[in-house]
């Protein structure tokens, strides 16, 4: 981005007109959605439009930050340069990835189209390309407001925390408001929401390869930057020297950035894909108009979230941003709750379905919290690892693995208890699990925000010491940098209880759909493919965590080579080759990510075809309930890990000295886990269910 350009250097003014224009339309947004739903209701029209509007509402929303974010001027030319290579290096690898997606997404459209029919393959064709879009426009703004973050700090004026939340947001729009608007779409054409499974497995798909491609990419990367330049040649963090420095500020976007917000997309879409299919099958209990239910409650969430992002400010001088984040996401589920008790009694006229969907909401907050304690770095376990470094590295990591054995049990005990007792009293109701789980739901587009905020802020220090400003300016990043690191573990912990009830809930739909009343685990045949279940998550696990080992040793090889054969490198006079370390991490992530997805896919496809109904339902509740408990113990012990690295690195004097060597091995062991190992667990648990669900009607 140039700073001379000036189609990008408004005048004040056009900002502030910007920002007023902004403003205007989000207060008219919501007066139409609230009319529109009032109208419907009164003329009992056909209320997915009212979807469509809360789409569109936030497609407007994400459409208003970027021109914000875009449109001003940036003060700081030593930044550019720095920020200009992260923004090539995030678009080719993106480009790529896109194009290995869509060389193997006409094999699987042909796929679906020979077993099943044409509606299912054009709906998944439809689902890789919005997912795909979401990602690309999310994370092409999420590398442009790095630059703007750095820049706004490095002014002095205002404080970053707002710009950086403000681009964050445009992923939480467009994963939500597209996914919205396109099922909309495509319900009112098909009445059929058995066509829209097609619609969640391309969602999955592409979630699959983007998480797996984008967390290989990211956390070789960053191994490689650790191991070489601050173990081996005790170099500061994101130290322009270090040749794997702009690879790993690329990789905070295509995988924390890119890749979540594919994960979440996924999420969304199976979500209202499922309740769909649940709805019309209980329209002769809960009426015609329950058939919308899951798409109005999702346009509540999007609504309530963007209640939440614009209350995420500086109330009063001092205000921390941890505090600011706490205040929207405490707002984006008052009024979640409210929507959703609402929608429930007047749709259903059902106060369980509404308990159900407000609980699904506390669901999530009792997750994040229990997230902050064991990863969180005011919690007892970062500490307690980070006091064990003083002893070696063995010790960290034996702390930090028993903590995060210790991390699932609480969270699944209650998200356990909640589903129980929802269908219990109920009567046995699916509708009322499919309330819980797209209540989980309602807060995604502000936790996405608040999960794009990372990279941005992390990225934002990055430039901001690449361009040597002053210490004041990156201690300031650096601080936001902790607080995006504690927002994106609580990210990780919302996406592994939402997605865990998702993947609940699409094994109990294909219950239903199959006709399958219960399974006699007593019985060999049955206990065997329980078993394979349990073992698929691992196979998974293994072959990701092994990718990431390969290429990080191929990153770790050319960051010592690159000292070796230049030693003017480390003097400071001679610039490092950053393309070739982003080329050895594209290259190899897009390379390594083929062989999970494809066993994701294949697997429960061939066991249905091989063996039955039965056969693969058992291998569907061993991999939902191995990933549960797997998913959230690699999240945890990687964040705590990283963490407890951060925690010593806070204290100056700390910084390469033994207990400090200790940390950052383990916070590289935790760099697979964390960002590889547990995204890939919780998507391949939602994916091997989608897949399930479409070839129970070829196979009945």
């Amino acid at each position: 981005m140039s700073t001379t350009n000036p189609a990008v250097n408004p005048t004040p003014n056009k900002n502030q007109t910007i920002r007023v224009l902004g403003n205007r339309w989000f207060v008219l947004g919501v007066g139409v959605l609230i009319a529109s739903i009032v109208l419907m209701l009164t003329l009992d029209m056909q209320l997915y439009a009212v979807s469509m509007v809360a789409g569109l509402m936030g497609i407007a929303l994400a459409g208003y930050f970027i021109l914000r974010i875009t449109l001003r001027p940036v003060q700081s030319e030593t930044m550019v340069g720095p920020a200009t290579d992260i923004r090539n290096g995030a678009r080719t690898y993106l480009r790529r990835q896109i194009r290995t997606i869509l060389l193997v997404t006409p094999f699987f459209a042909a796929l679906l189209y020979w077993i099943l029919d044409w509606k299912v393959a054009v709906t998944a064709v439809c689902g890789v390309l919005t997912s795909l879009l979401a990602s690309y426009i999310g994370m092409s703004v999420s590398v442009r407001t790095n630059l703007q973050t750095a820049d706004i700090a490095n002014e002095g004026k205002q404080s970053p925390f707002r710009v950086a939340l403000f681009g964050g947001s445009v992923m939480g729009f467009c994963i939500t408001g597209l996914s919205l608007i396109v099922l909309s779409v495509l319900f009112s054409i098909f009445k059929d929401p058995n066509a829209l499974v097609g619609f969640a497995f391309g969602g999955g798909l592409a979630a699959l390869f983007a998480q797996i491609g984008g967390g290989i990419f990211t956390k070789s990367a960053d191994i490689g930057a650790d191991l070489v330049g601050k173990i081996e040649e005790n170099i500061p963090e994101d130290d322009p020297r270090n040749a794997a420095v702009i690879a790993d500020l690329v990789g905070d976007n295509v995988g924390d950035c890119a890749g979540r917000g594919a994960d979440l997309f996924q999420t969304f879409s199976d979500d209202l894909v499922t309740g769909s299919i649940v709805a019309v099958a209980l329209a002769s209990v809960y009426g015609q108009n329950g058939i919308f239910f899951p798409f109005l409650m999702q346009s509540v969430g999007i609504l309530a979230s963007a209640i939440g992002i614009f209350a995420t400010r500086e109330w009063k001088p001092g205000m921390s941003p941890s505090t600011q984040f706490n205040i929207g996401l405490l707002v984006s589920s008052i009024f979640s709750i409210a929507g959703a008790i609402i929608l429930s009694l007047l749709l259903l006229d059902s106060w369980i379905i509404a308990i159900a969907a407000t609980l699904g909401v506390v669901i999530t907050t009792v997750a994040s919290l229990s997230t902050r304690y064991y990863a969180g770095m005011e919690g007892k376990p970062v500490k307690n690892i980070a006091k064990a470094s003083k002893r070696g590295a063995a010790l960290n990591l034996i702390t930090g693995i028993a903590y995060g054995l210790q991390s699932p049990v609480l969270p699944v005990v209650i998200l356990m208890g909640v589903v129980i007792g929802v269908y219990s009293f109920s009567g046995n109701s699916l509708l009322a699990l499919v309330g819980v789980n797209i209540g989980t739901d309602l807060l995604i587009t502000f936790i996405m925000a608040a999960d794009a905020f990372g990279p941005i802020v992390d990225n934002a220090a990055g430039i901001a010491g690449m361009a040597q400003a002053d210490r004041p300016v990156i201690e300031k990043l650096s601080k936001l940098d902790s607080v995006g690191n504690t927002m994106k573990a609580i990210t990780k912990g919302y996406a592994m209880i939402s997605g865990t009830i998702t993947a609940f809930v699409i094994f109990l739909t294909f219950y239903r759909l199959a006709g399958i009343e219960s399974i006699d685990v007593t019985t060999p045949f049955n206990l065997g493919f329980l078993f394979i279940g349990v073992c698929l998550p691992f196979l998974i696990s293994s072959l990701v965590i092994g990718s990431t080992a390969k290429t990080a040793e191929k990153m770790v090889d050319e960051v010592r080579d690159q000292f070796i054969k230049n030693p003017n490198i480390l003097k400071g006079t001679a610039k490092p080759d950053y393309s070739h370390c982003v080329d050895i991490a594209t290259r190899n992530a897009l390379r390594e990510m083929i062989l999970p997805s494809a066993i994701s896919v294949l697997v429960p496809i061939a066991v249905g075809f091989a063996f039955g109904m039965n056969a693969l339902g058992a291998v569907l509740v061993g991999s939902v309930a191995c990933s549960a408990l797997l998913g959230p113990f690699f999240n945890n012990t990687g964040t705590a890990f990283d963490n407890a690295k951060k925690t010593i690195e806070d204290m100056k004097h700390m910084r390469g000295t033994p207990e400090h060597i200790a940390a950052v091995i383990g916070d590289t062991v935790g760099d697979s886990l964390k960002d590889v190992a547990g995204p890939s667990t919780l998507i391949f648990m939602k994916l091997i269910g989608m897949a399930s669900l479409l070839i129970v009607p070829l196979i009945k």
